[in-house]
């Protein structure tokens, strides 16, 4: 018997439009369906007059399932793999079941569409030669303040997931870790009715986002222009030695040695929050 395959198949984001023909075809004729949610994949089926057997595989059961399930593909069946929304795996379930089915020599293939994080990036007007996705931020004040004091300097344009009673949090300590004066862009829910793109420095987008109630619902996709490789850079970096410093030193003992190993202006970091 010939063994099956394990189809990774993008959804829409929001626009039902956005589902591709092949994707359509794909989930008409697999044997199950593994979704992230069975009852929001039941709804995206539905509304495309399918009926498919759905398995739920999701973050804290897939170690579990997936030896099953690549037993399954050897037995013939075809799989489809699926997330809530967008391209599985980009911060969502199921890279562990792709890598126990390559592991076992089956066949795995992708069903490209909707990704958050590209479409942002295609709208945003800023450089995407090279870019670094990062994903959701972490919940926690300290350990999110410390990832982006860790990515101040980073060259590339930086692309993070967030949720709505994060959106205001993040930005104010993407401001923080990177400078007001960074160029960056907002996008909240892509494709779907209430979209809206808003660029300008992180310090602006702050203010209109926390401004406007309307602007913190939905799902966000937050663009960053990267540090670059000049004074953006040495005061990114600065920032974050500064912290770090500040953390055991007198502020302008702090300030005057991150301006030296960094090269960014003392009178910029001194008393930056």
């Amino acid at each position: 018997m010939n063994p099956g395959t394990l189809h990774v198949v993008a959804t829409p984001i929001g626009n039902l439009g956005d589902l591709s023909p092949r994707a359509l075809d794909v989930l008409g004729k697999v044997d199950a369906i593994c979704a992230e949610d069975t009852r929001h994949t039941r709804q995206l089926l539905s509304r495309f007059g399918l009926e498919r057997p759905l398995v739920a595989l999701h973050e804290h059961n897939e170690d579990a399932h997936a030896g099953g399930l690549v037993e399954r593909l050897r037995s013939g069946e075809s799989l489809a793999l699926v997330s809530d929304a967008g391209t599985p795996l980009v911060s969502d379930p199921g890279y562990r079941l792709v890598r126990a089915a390559r592991q076992a020599g089956l066949r795995v293939s992708p069903v490209p569409g909707a990704s958050a994080a590209i479409a942002a990036l295609s709208v945003a007007g800023l450089a995407s030669d090279r870019f670094a996705f990062e994903g959701f931020l972490p919940a926690k004040a300290g350990a999110r303040r410390e990832r982006l004091q860790a990515l101040a300097a980073e060259p590339r344009t930086l692309v993070f997931y967030e949720s709505s009673h994060r959106i205001v949090d993040s930005l104010e300590a993407m401001a923080s870790a990177f400078g007001p004066d960074r160029p960056a862009v907002v996008a909240r829910e892509l494709t779907k009715l209430f979209e809206t793109v808003l660029d300008g420095s992180l310090g602006e987008l702050r203010q209109r986002v926390e401004a406007d109630p309307n602007q913190q619902k939905g799902e966000f996709v937050v663009i960053v222009e990267g540090a670059g490789d000049d004074a953006d850079a040495r005061l990114a970096e600065g920032l974050r030695l500064y912290r770090v410093l500040g953390a055991h030193l007198p502020p302008s003992t702090a300030a005057k040695l991150a301006a030296e190993l960094s090269g960014a202006p003392r009178k910029a970091l001194y008393g930056a929050e």
